[in-house]
């Protein structure tokens, strides 16, 4: 079965979506989290207040991410149930991060500054890394979720840990990454992070897959 176009009022409402969000980062990077006011986005984007909140209902949501959630959840789910979790998890992570950074080759590389800028954003603000820690939430239960659900206590324990510490590592290299101003490689980061935590069976991937 062929994959369901996105209708021409889908597609319009996506990139209002992504103009209003490029427009806030930019304003953000520029002026500061605090100094800038919805009103101020709304005009640069050329849309009322009132669409932006229709897209973002709070202020903080305009730096959060959907897209990453997306793909690594759907990446984990397409991965094989015999393999060890850490390598599905970790696999996913590293064949999203592929993905989002352009290290494929595609239209990634243009998210690249604008995926450093959102990071920089959430790390920098106090009320950014709130809600960061509630989308790392929210992520690490998708996954978990997408890892096929569990029934045994302690295979579900067993999936809650190798997620968590899956994250943690993607944490790292992130980090890493914002340090370097992304001139290194993130999916090499989150690879070798995986390496160093779980031996090199866990970054047997195809980060195309």
């Amino acid at each position: 079965m062929s994959e369901r176009k996105p209708t021409l009022r889908e597609r319009q409402r996506t990139e209002t979506r992504r103009a209003i969000q490029t427009h806030a980062v930019r304003l953000f990077t520029d002026h500061g989290y605090d100094a800038v006011p919805v009103a101020d986005i709304a005009a640069a984007a050329g849309v009322s207040a009132m669409t932006v909140y229709r897209h973002f209902p709070t202020k903080e949501d305009l730096v959060l991410l959907d897209q990453p959630t997306l793909l690594i959840a759907e990446r984990v789910a397409a991965s094989s149930p015999t393999h060890p979790l850490v390598r599905r998890v970790g696999g996913a992570l590293v064949a999203a991060a592929t993905a989002l950074t352009g290290d494929d080759g595609g239209e990634g590389a243009a998210n690249k500054r604008f995926l450093l800028d959102c990071l920089r954003l959430m790390v920098s603000t106090p009320a950014l890394r709130a809600r960061h820690l509630d989308s790392q939430y929210a992520l690490q239960q998708a996954i978990i979720e997408a890892l096929g659900h569990p029934t045994d206590s302690e295979a579900a324990f067993g999936a809650r840990a190798a997620t968590s510490a899956c994250l943690a590592v993607m944490h790292t290299a992130l980090t890493r990454w914002a340090d370097d101003d992304g001139q290194t490689s993130l999916p090499d980061l989150i690879e070798r992070g995986l390496v160093a935590s779980f031996g090199q069976d866990a970054v047997a991937v195809d980060r195309t897959g």
